[in-house]
């Protein structure tokens, strides 16, 4: 699309196992691998929009074991261009539990790694990129994602957002998550979007305008759920960014969730 998009974020070693159903307490339940890689937000977006754009840099941390190493191998293997600092610390692993639904429950294990402003990163790239999609970091590494013409960022990282005192064009999240619940900012986005699963999702405007969406229809059977958030707003980032009409933007984005809703994990 001739797009210079981006992402801040992080990375979490993931591991997705299939189970029939989710255990109950005290219960051993049998699982199988059905993938494994780097995931989590940042890693997941910025895949997306690299197969979106053509390319994506990802600014981020990575550990300092064999688990960031794979990492940033696998992901510029994907065309993505890592930008990575080496933290004094492993690489943060999830673990993704699929049952016969395809519904996903996620474990995170331990400390999150996130960029931070302070990092030497070429932080001042970013005024020449089109879009830049931010889902993790501290308040000055969102105050340099600004730089970018289009700002996106997660609604998990809404009190980073009220603190960076910064205009954000795209706020995104889900309506079914507590954790993405929008409360109001003192400088409201430019476009609200809060997805809510098969029902589509709804949208709020700066200018007072606002409606719902349709979800698309997937291109086959339901295999998992992991990942489609993280696709639906990697694609609405690159989308808004070439097309200022949010009902364009939001159908594109929607065909993105569906499609990742018939494919295993975030990426085949």
């Amino acid at each position: 699309m001739g797009l210079r998009a981006a992402v801040v974020g992080h990375v979490e070693w993931t591991t997705i196992v299939e189970v029939g159903r989710l255990p109950v307490a005290g219960e051993i339940c049998s699982t199988r691998t059905v993938w494994e890689g780097p995931a989590g937000g940042g890693a997941v977006a910025a895949v997306r929009m690299a197969a979106l754009a053509g390319e994506c840099a990802l600014f981020t941390r990575l550990g300092d074991d064999a688990d960031g190493d794979s990492s940033r191998q696998r992901l510029e293997s994907y065309g993505v261009r890592v930008f990575g600092v080496t933290a004094t610390a492993p690489t943060s692993r999830a673990v993704s539990i699929i049952d016969d639904s395809g519904e996903r429950t996620t474990l995170t294990l331990g400390t999150r790694l996130q960029p931070s402003g302070g990092d030497p990163l070429p932080w001042g790239e970013l005024a020449g990129f089109d879009t830049v999609y931010f889902t993790a970091g501290d308040v000055d590494a969102l105050r340099h994602a600004r730089q970018a013409r289009v700002l996106v960022a997660t609604l998990r990282e809404l009190s980073t957002v009220a603190n960076a005192a910064v205009a954000i064009d795209v706020l995104v999240g889900s309506s079914c998550d507590p954790a993405e619940r929008y409360r109001p900012l003192d400088i409201p986005p430019a476009l609200l979007v809060c997805t809510d699963g098969v029902r589509g999702g709804s949208f709020v405007r700066s200018c007072g305008e606002c409606g719902r969406y349709p979800a698309a229809v997937a291109p086959g059977p339901p295999v998992d759920t992991y990942g489609i958030g993280d696709n639906f707003a990697a694609s609405l980032a690159v989308a808004v960014a070439a097309d200022p009409d949010p009902a364009v933007a939001l159908r594109a984005a929607a065909c993105a969730g569906a499609d990742c809703v018939a494919t295993r994990g975030p990426y085949e």
